[in-house]
């Protein structure tokens, strides 16, 4: 007789190909008798627009929930969704990756019964990612505070760069002439960080970059820190105004107010295949070390 385990469902309401791989992971559920919650939003989008019939769940509107490990169905940008769902919770995330590159979320929906059974064996690792919070002076900020990969302080599409004062622990760094920068932890490091510029960073690694978007200077260039650095921010533009982006959930902001940005005082863990190496991630991912010409 299995053990009795209650899954949280997410997944990415835009992506309709994931509908097999959702009703598999309802089916397996169905035979282990596992309990299930999913938001209203995710619970009408099978149920409306993909047709699924969706066996009896718990239904929550908000972050009100218990679970013993979350499900995310969709890519990397579903699984930082998930990740501020779960936040302080301590929930194991588990990522079926239904989209592309999937550096977290990392397991194939056609692994799927190997994992449950994994997962219900306890035949996995778990790995805890650490978690930036941003503070504000002047304003309470609207929404979630916290990012699993990065802080991204950018101007308006329309304006031109943007100044930022920069502060480590209380002493002055430098004043970057950007379009942007972005503050990444190691889980950032390989998204828009790396885009722009960035540093790939180990995880665990108890680091923190920042990384200039554009930077009117040439010589500017990314510089790690210890994540123990309290990072202060005040910005100007000719626009009056910039955007604040965490984890791609952005907000403007007026000039001049005073931002911080610190390690959370939580992690979030991620659960990992036995033996799972970050550095064959990369090569599989990146593709390190293919030959590519023909």
């Amino acid at each position: 007789m299995d053990k009795k385990l209650k899954f949280a469902l997410f997944g990415n309401v835009y992506q309709e190909r994931k509908a097999a791989a959702v009703q598999k992971f309802l089916a397996i559920c169905q035979q282990r008798g596992a309990d299930i919650v999913m938001t209203d939003q995710f619970h009408a989008f099978l149920r409306d627009t993909l047709q699924i019939a969706v066996p009896r769940c718990e239904v929550v509107t908000d972050g009100d929930f218990t679970a013993d490990y979350a499900i995310c169905m969709g890519g990397d940008g579903t699984f930082l969704d998930v990740a501020s769902r779960v936040a302080d919770k301590q929930i194991p995330i588990v990522g079926f990756n239904t989209g592309r590159l999937g550096f977290l979320a990392s397991f194939s929906p056609n692994k799927m019964e190997a994992v449950i059974d994994d997962i219900y064996n306890g035949h996995y690792g778990v790995e805890a990612h650490n978690v930036i919070g941003l503070s504000c002076d002047e304003l309470a900020l609207q929404g979630y505070p916290f990012a699993l990969n990065e802080i991204a302080i950018l101007k308006h599409d329309i304006s031109s760069m943007i100044t930022i004062h920069t502060d480590i622990d209380g002493e002055h760094l430098t004043t970057y002439q950007a379009d942007g920068l972005i503050v990444s932890t190691p889980t950032g490091s390989t998204a828009y960080s790396l885009s722009v510029g960035g540093p790939i960073m180990v995880p665990q690694s108890d680091t923190i970059c920042l990384t200039p978007v554009a930077p009117h200077s040439l010589n500017m260039r990314p510089i790690v820190l210890q994540d123990s650095s309290e990072i202060s921010l005040r910005v100007e533009s000719r626009s009056g105004s910039f955007l604040v982006a965490l984890d791609g959930r952005s907000q403007s902001y007026p000039d001049n107010i005073h931002l911080h940005i610190r390690k959370a005082p939580y992690v979030v863990n991620v659960l990992t295949k036995p033996g799972q190496s970050f550095y064959a991630t990369l090569r599989r991912k990146m593709m390190w070390g293919a030959d590519r010409r023909g």
